[in-house]
């Protein structure tokens, strides 16, 4: 087949006073041509220029040759391109592509002040490895460590961001919240052995709204699934309340989060919420009578039914007062399955389970596209402030990606890729 070649030129927002040219003569020559489109996204929301606010730079000022929002500019494409390691950089920081993205007035590189750096215009590995390490009571002696990140800062940024996408306060948001595993294969701090995963991990908390991050928490795997759930949706809340102040709350959630504590914060704080409810002898007695109905529809259909049942249901000691329970009776190929989730919802049962509670699980897609494809599981890094920030490095990377798709690629059949 006879290849269509265009002469077409395509221009693009570039530094300065330059433009970012694509044609298709050969010249200098780029792998990543994909990253203008991350930058034209990065620069219509400020989303780079925002998260450096999050950072304290106390180096001085006539030595610096990268600036911060240069350097996250620099590793966050990079993650986004699929370059997992800082050694990439190494190869990365001759790329003029990239350094007229980044930001870069010289992007060949040629004015650099040292002889050895010229031809290089980006950061290598061992400047990049910088953000990672400070700590701010800490930047302003140490002398390799003079970048820290404030931790408030960025779980600011994180639903700041997500506000700044609706132009409109929506009437209704889900919170989804969920614990996933980190395997670690050193002697990172913090490291311990999970029965569940059956190795060493990092059990880290996320949040999502639909597609927006809102949370990415690093912890210790010797935890109960939903320490530090309430605290973290306190803030949250409070702070998307402070903009729609109208808009109703579901927390949703696997059994993992079906505590006291985090269902008594719900109802004190005005917010529904739905989650998972691990069976037991007693929920399983008070569900027999759907399965002799599930069983009665099943020998007129001889095809699987499911019939729900709700009561409410208190605990012997843990619960502090009786809550909603629906129970589905379900029976398949395979015999009887029955669920339950714990709610504070009226909705009719069948609603409550499987058009709001079931659709957690699109959650599980994001958490698997940062993890599989933004390597949110590099903490490779002896101290868990260190790997912590690498993992909000990988979350900005998708919430950046995720903004692609948002408003490049709407209306595409790329708008849901990953």
């Amino acid at each position: 087949m006879q290849t269509h070649c265009s002469g077409q030129r395509y221009l693009f927002q570039g530094p300065g006073r330059r433009e970012v040219v694509a044609e298709f003569n050969g010249g200098r020559i780029s792998s990543d041509g994909g990253v203008v489109l991350l930058r034209e996204v990065d620069r219509r929301r400020r989303l780079v220029e925002r998260f450096a606010e999050c950072f304290e730079d106390a180096r001085e000022p006539g030595q610096v040759e990268h600036t911060v929002e240069e350097l996250l500019r620099q590793r966050l494409y990079g993650l986004a391109l699929g370059y997992e390691d800082l050694n990439d950089h190494e190869e990365l920081r001759t790329d003029a592509l990239l350094a007229a993205v980044v930001g870069k007035s010289d992007p060949t590189g040629e004015r650099r002040v040292r002889e050895r750096d010229r031809g290089k215009p980006l950061a290598g590995k061992s400047t990049l490895n910088r953000l990672e390490w400070g700590v701010s009571e800490e930047a302003r002696e140490d002398r390799y460590r003079r970048i820290a990140v404030s931790a408030e800062a960025v779980d600011c940024f994180f639903v700041e961001v997500f506000l700044d996408a609706h132009e409109e306060p929506p009437e209704e948001i889900v919170l989804d919240v969920d614990a996933t595993d980190d395997p670690l294969h050193g002697a990172q701090e913090g490291r311990f052995f999970h029965g569940y995963y059956g190795c060493y991990c990092y059990l880290p908390l996320y949040i999502f709204c639909g597609r927006h991050l809102l949370c990415a928490r690093l912890r210790r795997s010797n935890i109960d699934a939903s320490a530090g759930s309430v605290e973290e949706l306190d803030r949250i809340v409070a702070q998307i309340r402070e903009s729609w102040p109208k808009v109703r709350i579901i927390i949703r959630g696997d059994g993992g989060f079906a505590r006291e504590a985090l269902m008594a914060w719900c109802e004190d704080h005005g917010v529904d919420y739905v989650f998972g409810l691990a069976r037991n002898p007693r929920l399983q007695a008070a569900l027999e009578p759907a399965f002799v109905r599930a069983e009665a529809l099943c020998a007129e259909s001889g095809e699987p039914e499911r019939v729900y049942d709700e009561w409410l249901h208190s605990t012997l000691d843990s619960w502090s007062r009786k809550r909603r329970v629906i129970g589905k009776a379900e029976i398949t190929i395979r015999g009887e399955n029955p669920r339950f989730v714990v709610t504070s919802l009226s909705d009719h049962p069948a609603t409550v389970y499987e058009a709001i509670y079931c659709a957690r699980g699109d959650m599980e897609n994001r958490i698997k596209e940062q993890q599989l494809y933004l390597f949110a599981t590099r903490t490779s890094g002896r101290l868990m402030r260190v790997n912590q920030v690498r993992l909000w490095l990988s979350s900005v990377a998708y919430v950046l990606l995720d903004e692609l798709r948002r408003l490049g690629l709407d209306g595409t059949s790329l708008a849901t890729a990953y």
